[in-house]
Formats: structure tokens, sequence, C-alpha cells
């Protein structure tokens, strides 16, 4: 995914709320959006290099910038959670992702139950629902999720084992947003339940898989896939 030309550098200050930010910017503190509600404490670090995306003008905004990349450690890490699903397609599309080969379309933002499941792959011969999720965490070359409680994960995940049980494939991909993970287990200390619901999903026919990205200041895209280990 490219990202827009005329982004501004600036360095974190604080977090006010789950999606507002403080940063400094061309020589003064910014008010900051922040569209990801995970903690991402290891991320917003005082001091740490952000890219910002300036939003001015644009009706009922309270903030005049969005929050892009992070710089943690010399990585720079895309914080924008609602990427993946974005980045997933872009690499189904491009024939990049086998695992999801084999149908005709694809959707985006599709009902399934009582949830909205990102996107949809479809042919006469079946279909296939996958959710992405968007993973910034990394310690020790594990990426993990959630980093906090996430009852919207677990709802999701119980929808794609409704599907499965209807006889469509179901798979939840996780999208490491970051290049420096080797491998992808679910966040046990940050919401055993979420960990729980996702082995069993896994036990019930739902796939998982997982993904690490490179980011820069002018794009982000899926780079490779590492593998799941669920315990």
């Amino acid at each position: 995914m490219k990202l827009p030309k005329g982004l501004k550098q600036g360095h974190f200050v604080s977090r006010v709320n789950r999606f507002l930010a403080v940063a400094t910017c061309e020589g003064r503190e910014v008010a900051v959006h922040v569209a990801n509600s995970g903690r991402m404490a290891e991320l917003f670090q005082p001091g740490n290099r952000v890219i910002l995306r300036p939003e001015e003008g644009v009706a009922g905004r309270k903030t005049r910038y969005d929050l892009v990349l992070v710089e943690a450690n010399g990585t720079l890490v895309s914080a924008d959670a609602r990427l993946p699903s974005t980045l997933l397609r872009e690499a189904i599309e491009a024939g990049r992702l086998p695992e999801f080969s084999g149908f005709e379309r694809v959707e985006s933002e599709v009902t399934l139950g009582d949830s909205r499941i990102d996107l949809l792959r479809s042919s006469r011969s079946g279909r296939c629902y996958v959710e992405a999720k968007s993973v910034t965490l990394v310690v020790g070359g594990a990426a993990l999720f959630p980093d906090a409680p996430t009852a919207c994960g677990q709802k999701h995940l119980r929808s794609l084992i409704s599907a499965v049980s209807r006889g469509h494939r179901a798979a939840v991909a996780f999208v490491v947003q970051r290049p420096d993970a080797d491998v992808f287990s679910p966040n046990q200390a940050a919401d055993p339940e979420f960990c729980g619901v996702l082995e069993n999903a896994v036990r019930k026919g739902v796939e998982a898989y997982a993904y690490t990205c490179s980011g820069t200041t002018k794009k982000v895209a899926i780079t490779g896939n590492i593998p799941v280990v669920l315990s």
C-alpha cells in the first residue's frame, strides 16, 4: 500500500486515550489521531520517532494529524489498525498468498452472523471468509496478539467457527505490521480467553496464518509469512 506524499516527522510525547496522542511536529506539540485501540506500550515511548499524515480541512475532525508509523529500536512499525485488511487484499490480488488462491472474487467488509468480516473470497466452488488482525507487539522475535483484551476479536473467531460449521472455509490472518518477527503466538498474558477461543477455532477447522510487513515512509506491504504456534 502506497502512503501519501507530504508525511511529517515528529516525536512521540504521550498518549491521552485510546485514540488520541500528543507528538511534537515542526517545533510544537500537536494532537494526533491513533487508529488503533491496542495498548502499544512498547511503541509509545517518549522520544520515539513518529511519521504523521496531515489531515487538515476534514469536517468534524478534532486532530490535524493521523499517526502512520512509529520507530522503535530502529524498526519502523505501521501503527494503523485499519491497514491489515487492505494489505491482505493487495497481497491476495497480486497472487502472493497461494493459500487464498482458487477463487474468482474478493469482497471487503462482508456480514457473517453478527460480525463484519474483513474479506470474502468466493467462486462457484465455495467461500472463504478471512478476518485480518493487526499485530504490532514483538518480543524476542515472537509476534503477539492481542496486547489488550479483545471481546471483538473473540466474536470474530466465533463467527468464523460458524462459517466452517456450514461447510465454508474460514481463516484468521495475523498481519504483523513490522519485519522483525520469526513466529506468531497468541498473547496469553494479555487475553487468555481470546487465546482459548483461537485454539478452539483452529481445532474446529478455522485456518490461522501470520504475515510480516515491511514499512517505509513510502509504502507498507506484506513481505513474508511466519509460523503460527498456538501453545
